[in-house]
């Protein structure tokens, strides 16, 4: 209790705050939700032992454990903590571009909606004994939390999402590439981020990060101005990752060719985690979490019944 309470000294009131409102957010809309994200047999590299269950066809001779098969006639498989439990590593942008927030009533930054919506899938993945870790990043991996199933771990990662900030610039590319020694081969990886820039490039690094990590999701976060661009007077648009990049100009004669390029850009990613077999979903700020999170659960579940991943 003590280490407890100096952490917790550590925050400003606004911080606990908001802590505080991270924390029921995720717990709101988790136990709100009668799903759950798939358990995967992840089996192979822990040396964890976790407990025995019954031999069934179709198992590895080599998980039988001969000594317990000795003393009781029966044959039982040893299981391991990866064999039980999915390792996801939920993977944040903070990068400058992150800071954008529509000026429409209750409008969330979309790193305070990618924030949230990672706590919530922390949440899901810890209460449902499976491990959950976290890594924050900009120009470089800024924070890491390496995945586990306690409890308590869902308040170091809770604090380390409530107290993050975005800024500066980004080659998400790049910082996916330095995640790569952290992940485990069959565990999880999951991207939130508005997935801006180079789409052929981000394609490039999450196809490498799927050929060595045996799931990968990537969850694209857009503001509702980035989506419909509703500007109709004369506006500055400034850059949010380079202070020096601005520039004034008519919105309505701009819209139709930026439609057009996010289309495209969307195209390239949408098309490109298909043909590698990453999961990829667009979201809104503006859209509520737990229909967020219950839609891809429900895909997931739909997709398993079908025989995916």
């Amino acid at each position: 209790m003590q280490r407890k309470a100096s952490f917790l000294g550590w925050f400003s009131p606004r911080d606990l705050s908001r802590l505080t409102q991270l924390q029921m957010i995720s717990r709101g809309v988790v136990e709100g939700l009668s799903g759950g994200i798939h358990r995967s047999r992840l089996i192979g590299a822990s040396v964890d032992f976790k407990e025995h269950r019954p031999y069934v066809p179709g198992d590895e001779v080599r998980s039988i454990d001969w000594k317990l098969f000795g003393k009781t006639d029966r044959l039982y498989i040893r299981q391991f903590e990866d064999e039980t439990n999915m390792r996801c590593v939920l993977i944040v942008d903070q990068s400058g571009s992150m800071k954008y927030q529509s000026e429409t009533p209750n409008a969330v930054s979309k790193h305070d909606y990618a924030v949230r919506l990672a706590a919530c899938f922390a949440y899901l993945l810890i209460s449902q004994q499976d491990s959950a870790g976290v890594a924050t990043f900009d120009t470089a991996i800024r924070n890491y939390i390496p995945p586990k199933s306690q409890p308590s771990h869902l308040q170091l990662i809770t604090e380390l999402l409530a107290n993050s900030t975005p800024g500066g610039e980004t080659d998400i590319g790049a910082v996916l590439q330095s995640m790569l020694p952290r992940l485990q081969k069959r565990g999880l990886a999951m991207i939130l981020s508005d997935c801006l820039g180079d789409p052929q490039a981000l394609v490039r690094s999450v196809a490498l990060m799927k050929s060595q990590v045996r799931n990968v999701i990537v969850c694209q976060v857009l503001d509702d101005d980035e989506w419909d661009f509703p500007f109709q007077q004369r506006t500055m648009f400034r850059s949010l990752e380079k202070t020096d990049h601005s520039v004034v100009a008519d919105p309505i004669a701009l819209r139709k060719a930026y439609l057009e390029k996010l289309q495209k850009h969307q195209f390239v990613l949408t098309n490109g985690f298909r043909q590698y077999g990453v999961e990829f979903l667009s979201v809104r700020t503006s859209e509520d979490l737990g229909e967020v999170v219950g839609k891809f659960l429900s895909e997931r579940t739909a997709k398993q019944s079908m025989g995916g991943a």
